[in-house]
């Protein structure tokens, strides 16, 4: 399971290395710090953060804001916002960008950690509007192009498509099951599935596999490592034609 990766886009290098001091300490790795417009795309490109620690103010043309816009385009992460300029005119058109938090300085390490799990939940919110806010062990996750993010106790754990094994269907949850933990989400099956990658496959009324790590295929159960799977026969069909087996 990977850790939440943090970049930080913030032109003033003692506060920033504050910041991933910071951030570090809370348990998150970071990437950065960028310093103005192109800097930030570059880490988004390369580095690829999980979440974006993102100043308002930026020397260049293009500031924090121009940035926040870019990542809304084209961009599939949340960012916090972070200025020490509050005055009306900079909220208002920084509120046009509609940001998952917002964090002025100066800021200590609890209002750091509480922005961004903030942006993580609001962002899992626009993902999933519908999802029951009462059991926070049980929130729904957020996803990106190879992970998602599950709502554990107080905060979000990151856990990529490839050490998922199986899901597991149980009335208005599903388990999500790898090697090391299973993880509990409120959800239907469909609905969740549709946000998977292609080869997670179901293959029964009540689960559905990562076919990356599916060992044998029989007439009634398929196998995950030593976990015997039930398959449907209406599935067999179309996952053998799936994984090319005459």
């Amino acid at each position: 399971m990977k850790k939440v990766v943090v970049g930080v886009v913030e032109d003033e290098i003692i506060i920033a290395d504050g910041i991933i001091d910071s951030l570090q300490s809370l348990g998150y790795d970071t990437v950065g710090p960028a310093m103005n417009y192109s800097e930030g795309i570059a880490m988004l490109d390369n580095d690829k953060p999980d979440i974006l620690l993102l100043d308002i103010i930026l020397s260049g043309r293009k500031d924090g804001i121009d940035l926040a816009w870019k990542i809304k385009e084209e961009y599939n992460m949340p960012f916090v916002f972070l200025t020490a300029h509050a005055d009306k005119a900079t909220v208002e058109r920084a509120k046009q960008v509609d940001p998952p938090a917002y964090l002025v300085k100066p800021f200590n390490s609890d209002e750091l950690y509480s922005a961004i799990e903030i942006a993580l939940f609001n962002y899992s919110g626009s993902v999933r509007s519908e999802e029951k806010m009462d059991k926070p062990e049980t929130r729904a996750n957020y996803l990106l192009d190879n992970s998602l993010f599950i709502k554990v106790d107080s905060s979000f754990q990151k856990i990529e498509f490839s050490e998922i094994l199986y899901l597991q269907n149980d009335h208005v949850y599903i388990n999500v099951v790898t090697k090391e933990k299973t993880y509990l989400v409120r959800s239907n099956m469909a609905e969740y599935l549709s946000k998977f990658p292609a080869n997670f496959f179901r293959v029964h009324r009540s689960y559905a596999i990562n076919t990356d790590h599916l060992d044998s295929i029989s007439n009634t159960f398929v196998m995950i490592g030593n976990q015997e799977i039930p398959i449907s026969s209406n599935y067999k069909q179309e996952l053998m034609a799936k994984i090319k087996v005459g």
